[in-house]
C-alpha cells in the first residue's frame, strides 16, 4: 500500500512539474518600450508647454508681488501704522494666493500627465498582450530597473512589441 501511495505522489509531482514547464514566460523592459513610442515624446512636449504656461503666470505674479513689496517698503516711513498693517495683510494675502496657485498648477500638471500617459500605457499593454498571445506566452514579466525581476532568461518581447507598434 505504501508503494502505491509513493507511486501516486510521484505521478502527481511529475504531472505538476510538466504543467509548470509547459507554461511559457517572457520579459520586456516596459520603460524602454514607452520611451521608444512617439506618443511619449508628444506627451512630453505637451507637458512642457503646459508647465511653461503655469511657470510664466507664476513668475508674473511673483514679479508683481516683488514690485508691490518694493513700493510699500519705500513708502512705509511716510505711512501710518494702520496703513502699513493693511499693506502687510495685503501682501500676506497675495503670498498665500500665489502659493495656492503654485499648488493648483502642480496638481493640474500631474493630472494632465496622467491623462496623457494613460492611453499610451494602454496601447503598449495591448501590444504586449497581442504579441504574447501570438507567441503562446502565458506570463510576461517586466524587466525594467527596479521592478523586482532579477533573472530574465526567457524570451525578450521588446523587439516583437516594437515591431507590432511600428517602432524601430
Amino acid at each position: 500500500m505504501k508503494t502505491l501511495r509513493k507511486l501516486f505522489v510521484a505521478i502527481i509531482l511529475f504531472s505538476a512539474f510538466n504543467t509548470i514547464q509547459a507554461q511559457k514566460f517572457a520579459h520586456i523592459d516596459s520603460e524602454q518600450l514607452l520611451l521608444a513610442m512617439p506618443e511619449t515624446k508628444a506627451m512630453e512636449d505637451e507637458l512642457k508647454k503646459v508647465q511653461q504656461t503655469y511657470a510664466d503666470e507664476y513668475n508674473g505674479q511673483m514679479a508683481s508681488l516683488q514690485a508691490k513689496l518694493k513700493k510699500y517698503d519705500a513708502e512705509a516711513p511716510t505711512q501710518t501704522d494702520v496703513k502699513n498693517q493693511e499693506r502687510q495683510q495685503e501682501v500676506q494675502g497675495l503670498q498665500q494666493k500665489i502659493e495656492k496657485y503654485g499648488q493648483t498648477a502642480q496638481q493640474e500638471i500631474q493630472k494632465k500627465q496622467f491623462d496623457l500617459l494613460k492611453p499610451i500605457v494602454e496601447k503598449a499593454q495591448q501590444a504586449v498582450k497581442d504579441v504574447a498571445t501570438e507567441k503562446g506566452i502565458q506570463y510576461v514579466l517586466d524587466s525594467s530597473a527596479g521592478k523586482g525581476l532579477i533573472v530574465f532568461e526567457g524570451e525578450d518581447l521588446l523587439g516583437a512589441v516594437k515591431a507590432k507598434l511600428g517602432l524601430q
